[in-house]
């Protein structure tokens, strides 16, 4: 495995594999892997022939008041994790690098950025998208593998993939979780043993909107107000969103006609928890992984 923090050097190791035919998959990530980075490492190994994980704790997408210099980082524990999973290179580009003295130009991501986790991080998407494609330039791939719990984020990579003519397929993974049904998140990790027992109640609350729809219940206040219930009913949790919504314009939903994405962002302790399903009509149903 190859540890690469250069830029050029990330460059020309990309553009030799390609110059051989081959095709390279990419895995951008801001480092404290898990389980969930290892299915996300699992799935590109399948589809590619030299494997770039990124680890790279992105300024740009961070707010004032929110957890830049505090988020976990282990550098010695990811390199294994990629070890582990076959990642034939690891790019650690530094912040000085990436955003020298002068940077100014960002990704302006539109309507979808400013819905969800954007409505209440705003300028959030606008960080994540200049970073990615930043990253997408360096390491050219053909493919780049992401998560669906992070849902939005998903959307708005994907559409700026389309819009900009990238030419590279963007491959969305299912959410990994806990035995007890959390969603697996680096911020997991700010959870005192309380506070993750408290953090139960957010997959307890997606699971009550896919057993409700699966009743016959449609109508998005119904849906979104059985959920509130169970989240309120823990003291420690603090709801930031709860929604149902369209799976591409992520527009509010009255009622699911065919499919509607749940999403919501709940605060417990210094952690802020996301987590969604995507309800379809007919679908058949579903345990463990959304």
């Amino acid at each position: 495995m190859r540890i690469i923090e250069e830029i050029d050097e990330m460059r020309e190791c990309a553009a030799k594999t390609r110059s051989l035919g081959l095709k390279v998959v990419f895995v951008p990530t801001m480092g404290c892997l898990h389980d969930g980075h290892r299915e996300l490492l699992r799935a590109a190994k399948k589809s590619g022939d030299l494997l770039v994980l990124s680890i790279f704790v992105n300024p740009a997408q961070f707010g004032p008041k929110e957890d830049f210099a505090s988020y976990p980082r282990d550098m010695v524990r990811d390199l294994e994790i990629a070890g582990d999973e076959g990642a034939d290179v690891v790019f650690t580009p530094k912040a000085a690098d990436m955003y020298p003295e002068g940077y100014s130009t960002f990704v302006e991501v539109g309507a979808l950025g400013d819905k969800l986790c954007g409505a209440s991080r705003p300028g959030h998407f606008r960080g994540v998208a200049t970073v990615v494609l930043k990253l997408f330039n360096i390491v050219t791939p053909d493919t780049a593998v992401f998560g669906k719990k992070d849902y939005q984020q998903l959307l708005i990579i994907r559409k700026m993939a389309r819009d900009l003519d990238l030419g590279l397929d963007i491959i969305g993974v299912e959410t990994v979780r806990e035995p007890d049904g959390l969603a697996r998140s680096s911020r997991n990790r700010y959870l005192s043993p309380e506070e993750r027992e408290a953090a139960r109640c957010v997959p307890e609350a997606i699971e009550a909107a896919k057993e409700a729809f699966s009743a016959g219940v449609n109508d998005a206040s119904l849906l979104t107000g059985k959920m509130k219930k169970i989240i309120e009913k823990q003291p420690r949790a603090v709801v930031d969103y709860i929604k149902v919504c369209d799976t591409e314009s992520l527009e509010d939903l009255g009622m699911i006609e065919t499919n509607g994405l749940v999403a919501l962002a709940v605060k417990i302790g210094p952690a802020r928890l996301i987590d969604n399903c995507v309800l379809e009509k007919g679908a058949p149903r579903r345990t463990g992984a959304l």
